[in-house]
């Protein structure tokens, strides 16, 4: 795939709270000792009274975020992905999700964009870890301007834990800043009658690039951009049932309980058509280059197409 103008979307998450600090001296960020990875060095200079680091110690950052938010406080817990799903999953679920507190998890090096990191950084399982909890919504932007737009709509419009996960190497513009987008509410990209393809966060833009040799190949894509895996967008999934003859997903997380399984979930209670999953495939990633590692589990425009060809047929 040719390299393609972007920013990483890290880079909108730092913007975006320095936005919602501006507007609501409320927003706080509590750091775990990486913000120069996550992008919070502005906020942290502009608005130091709102901002704690609590240091290598996840569990206790989100703990302390539940406090905050007990107190009228909009906290942004700010880590890794694989830190922010799974080591501190039990505060998540005790302390933010039981009491269904105002807590932000934001986190990034998403899926393979670590890469050489190895699979020690790559955070494949944690859209399915959080989606499984009562009360959490999970959000994966595609590109910098849809995460700069739904990071600020979750600071300040949107009640409830909230997962926002990130990527670490830049990722193509897909949006303009004009862009609108609503929490739980899918992006339409193009309408479609032979084939839906549904994705999110750092692979949409090889949706879009295999939705394009589709259409020059007379084939009809109608392409969503699911940021918010919960509340999925149900209208949106039972619309493509009805409007094309099947349906692709394509993540950057594990094949089992992903985005995948999300959209496969509404299909199997209400039926209409088939579903092909493109996505990790249950198994652990490696210190590789982001595109041998996309390769190896066959998330490539060329697989998508061939996908959609091969269910047509």
């Amino acid at each position: 795939m040719d390299t393609i103008q972007g920013l990483p979307t890290r880079d909108a998450y730092g913007k975006a709270i320095v936005a919602l600090g501006e507007k609501n001296r409320n927003v706080y960020v509590v750091d775990c000792d990486i913000g120069k990875s996550c992008k919070t060095g502005e906020f942290m200079q502009t608005f130091p009274q709102q901002y704690v680091n609590v240091g290598i110690a996840e569990q206790n950052g989100c703990g302390l975020a539940a406090g905050l938010a007990t107190c009228g406080k909009i906290p942004f817990v700010t880590t890794y992905a694989v830190f922010g799903s799974m080591r501190m999953l039990e505060q998540i679920r005790q302390e933010v999700c039981y009491p269904n507190l105002n807590v932000k998890i934001a986190c990034s090096h998403g899926g393979f964009t670590p890469a050489n990191d190895g699979a020690s950084h790559q955070g494949i399982e944690d859209l399915g870890v959080l989606r499984t909890i009562p009360n959490m919504t999970v959000i994966a932007p595609a590109d910098y301007h849809s995460a700069y737009a739904l990071v600020k709509a979750a600071g300040a419009d949107y009640y409830g834990p909230v997962y926002l996960r990130f990527t670490r190497d830049a990722v193509p513009f897909i949006y303009s800043e004009d862009d609108t987008f609503e929490i739980g509410k899918a992006k339409v990209l193009s309408e479609g009658s032979d084939i839906t393809i549904i994705s999110n966060g750092d692979i949409l833009s090889r949706c879009v690039a295999a939705k394009d040799r589709l259409v020059e190949s007379g084939i009809s894509v109608r392409l969503l951009d699911m940021h918010t895996i919960k509340p999925i967008d149900r209208e949106a999934v039972l619309d493509s049932i009805a409007k094309t003859r099947g349906i692709i997903t394509v993540e950057d997380h594990n094949i089992i309980n992903g985005l995948g399984s999300a959209v496969s979930e509404i299909v199997a209670e209400v039926g209409g058509c088939r579903v092909s999953r493109i996505g990790i495939q249950d198994q652990f990633g490696e210190s590789a280059p982001y595109e041998r590692l996309l390769e190896k589990n066959f998330i490539t425009v060329d697989n998508i197409v061939e996908t959609a060809m091969r269910m047509l047929k």
